[in-house]
């Protein structure tokens, strides 16, 4: 069936091009985008402007003699009405012989309101500036299938004005970021994707070999240990908002590849942080959906009340009746298999702390607040607090029942950072491919003396959170599984 439909059009397609018509040229004529011509309509249709537009066609009606049929350019829609004795037999007949919906083309007229009230172009003259050979899916029967869906992301978006919308939105959503960042004296930078050690978070890297220098790399899993190199040059407040790499599972959270805010401030800790992230996400919020409140689940998330601060330990003692201080590693793992967890034998204390808490504690934290002060097992690169060496200077944002951004006072003492490091060495050599590396030119680099400061980080999370969808969802184009084939 659908190559019957391709094999109709490449005739069409033929047929323009014996009547001379380019089927694909290289310039339009248009001299107005169609949200400027509804935007200035009343102007338009009073003056008898001629206008110039130009886009996809999505619909076609005929009656008798005219033909209706909707343009769409990205900007908007619009209505365009052809009457062959308006723009002429010929023009006529070979629209109504060659023209299919899916197609563009270029379109002249003057503006009138319809006797229904529709905002209208009445066509003067015509012409070909893509001959589509595929037919768009139908609006209420195709794309039904989310995983067609996902792999035909560019018919979805055409299709779906919802979808359109969700990435109106996170385009804003990125920008507010990027504006609070610039109003509040931080300079954008680029760092390495590619790393020779990566390091920054726990997870595992994608591997790749660079051939010119016959050395493998990583894509990173984070730019935080070059960004904090920057502040060992006086870059006392820089921000990157770039693409991550983690080999992980996919789920409604996690993606492979994914856009990070990372941001480091010079002379700062983690208590100054508390403020200023509250009123970036709450600014973001409001940019990117018009309101501080929004709907996840069912609940009504308020960003703009006063945000709670949960205490780690006190959460996991309140939820499941636990003290980490007094728990052997053991104990902590036979707590695990009673809450039906099981932590992989290999890993270390703080990836068995973290599992408990993601899985059991962290769904109960539904409100925006901050998470602070968890044990020093699970934040290798976060200083210690002041008088309790086993807890250390971190704040997680958390709402929803998930992390939506975590920042901490910098570990800047090169000997306590070089000793958290090789713990992590030995983990990862026992078989945690998740754990941390030992980076000797990042340790280096702290020994010619880094400053006190605190950094931050947000990913696209929130942006999915905020408007209640799976972060695939949110993605223009999520990787997809190979098709099965019949080979």
């Amino acid at each position: 069936m659908l190559e019957d439909i391709r094999g109709e059009r490449v005739k069409k397609l033929d047929a323009l091009k014996k009547t001379n018509r380019n089927p694909y040229p290289s310039s339009s004529g248009r001299d107005h985008v169609i949200s400027e011509v509804l935007g200035s309509f009343a102007l338009l249709e009073e003056s008898k402007k001629t206008v110039a537009v130009a886009g996809r066609i999505l619909s076609l009606r005929e009656h008798g003699g005219i033909v209706f049929a909707d343009l769409f350019d990205g900007t908007g829609k619009i209505q365009i009405l052809f009457k062959k004795d308006a723009i002429g037999e010929e023009p006529y007949d070979s629209f109504m012989s060659m023209i299919d919906i899916g197609d563009f083309i270029d379109v002249s007229g003057t503006c009138f309101v319809t006797k229904r009230g529709e905002k209208t172009i009445e066509a003067r003259a015509w012409s070909v500036l893509t001959k589509t050979l595929l037919p768009l899916p139908e609006k209420w029967h195709g794309l039904q299938d989310v995983e067609e869906r996902y792999r035909k992301r560019y018919l979805d978006i055409l299709m779906n004005e919802e979808v359109r919308e969700i990435f109106q939105k996170k385009a804003r959503f990125w920008k507010s970021i990027r504006d609070f960042m610039h109003s509040h004296g931080f300079m954008e930078v680029e760092t390495p994707i590619l790393e020779s050690s990566p390091g920054g978070a726990d997870a595992e890297p994608f591997t790749t070999h660079l051939n010119a220098l016959d050395m493998d790399l990583h894509l990173r899993i984070s730019p935080e240990l070059y960004l904090k190199r920057l502040l060992v040059a006086g870059c006392d407040k820089i921000f990157e908002i770039g693409r991550i790499f983690r080999n992980e599972g996919i789920d409604r959270e996690h993606l492979q590849d994914y856009t990070q805010l990372e941001f480091y401030w010079a002379y700062a800790d983690y208590k100054t942080l508390m403020p200023f992230v509250e009123a970036l996400y709450k600014k973001t919020v409001v940019d990117t959906i018009g309101t501080s409140t929004h709907e996840w689940n069912g609940t009504i998330i308020d960003w703009e009340k006063k945000w709670q601060e949960y205490d780690y330990f006190e959460c996991v003692k309140e939820k499941i009746g636990i003290d980490l201080r007094s728990m052997s590693d053991a104990e902590l793992r036979v707590e695990a298999k009673k809450l039906g967890l099981e932590p992989e034998k290999h890993v270390g204390r703080g990836r068995v702390i973290d599992l408990i808490f993601k899985k059991v504690v962290r769904p109960h934290l539904i409100q925006p607040g901050f998470l602070v002060n968890p044990p020093i097992d699970i934040e290798p690169l976060a200083k210690r607090m002041s008088g309790d060496p086993l807890r250390v200077e971190r704040i997680q944002v958390v709402a929803c029942g998930t992390e939506l951004g975590k920042g901490f006072s910098e570990l800047n003492d090169p000997i306590d950072q070089r000793a958290r490091m090789e713990e992590q060495a030995r983990l990862m050599e026992a078989g945690d491919r998740e754990a941390q590396r030992l980076d000797e030119d990042f340790i280096e680099a702290l020994e010619y003396g880094m400053p006190p400061a605190a950094g931050f980080g947000l990913s696209e999370r929130l942006f999915a959170v905020i408007v209640n969808k799976q972060v695939r969802e949110t993605t223009y184009f999520p990787l997809m599984r190979p098709r099965k084939t019949n080979l």
